[in-house]
């Protein structure tokens, strides 16, 4: 027994000692856009022993979003680099004492939760052989919409807005949070921004939104008669694919 014990002891001590730490940077970028950092509260990274799911890992990225002329603009080479001192990311040090499968998981924008998206990869860790650098990184597509106008589940009175122009606003930025503005990096003109109105259930018509300033969209129509409506908004860019979502309900009432 004393000797199972001293062994078991002596193997438990040997794979503390032998194991090596071993650092990786993940960075999470917005498709056609920048890096996700501290501005918009971070993304999410759960680094798991492939074999097991252990936890070797976890935490939010910080740091900023990234040079916007070294990430959009400047041509890239097979060996080019798009980060900086400043980029974000999220820098593991995990101690392993042999190559280790490993699932990188990134849920973002943490802060966002109905524009969260989660995308994953897997990789061999090898013992003391660190990815920094640009290190990993992953993408997330999409955009974050903030529906402003109405709020959610708010009561008005038919007579309040009957035969007058009824106004949708919304916020609409890239999943970095970058800005989006007329003629700029990220252009509000290639952008279709539409809502879908439903009353009681039932498709009524669309709604077209229109760039107002930066980040901002604006439409309205008419609504005559009382009832619960919805209005699902959507962003949608063609080049990239890029596509976001927001709904509201609210109630009309007579």
């Amino acid at each position: 027994m004393k000797v199972l014990m001293f062994v078991t002891a002596f193997l438990f001590s040997y794979i503390c000692v032998s194991a090596t730490e071993t650092k990786i940077v993940i960075r999470a970028k917005a498709r056609d856009a920048k890096f996700i950092g501290s501005s918009l509260g971070g993304a999410y990274v759960i680094i798991r022993n492939k074999t097991n799911q252990q936890i070797l890992a976890e935490g939010k990225t910080t740091g900023s979003t990234g040079n916007t002329d070294l990430i959009m603009k400047t041509p890239k080479t097979r060996e080019s680099s798009i980060v900086d001192g400043q980029t974000a990311g999220f820098l593991a040090a995990i101690d392993i004492n042999e190559p280790t499968f490993v699932s990188i998981e990134v849920v973002s924008p943490f802060n966002s939760k109905q524009a969260q998206a989660k995308v994953s990869t897997e990789l061999w860790l090898i013992p003391g052989k660190d990815i920094l650098g640009d290190g990993i990184i992953l993408e997330i597509p999409g955009f974050i919409i903030d529906i402003l106008k109405p709020r959610t589940h708010q009561y008005l009175s038919l007579n309040s807005i009957k035969d007058k122009p009824f106004q949708f606003q919304a916020n609409v930025v890239m999943m970095c949070g970058c800005v989006i503005e007329k003629g700029g990096v990220w252009n509000a003109e290639e952008f279709e921004v539409k809502g879908m109105l439903k009353k009681d259930g039932k498709y009524i018509r669309d709604v077209k939104m229109s760039f107002i300033s930066t980040n901002l969209f604006e439409g309205d129509t008419q609504i005559n008669v009382g009832g619960n409506y919805e209005l699902t908004l959507y962003a949608y860019d063609k080049k990239t694919g890029n596509t976001g979502v927001d709904k509201v309900n609210y109630v009309i009432y007579e």
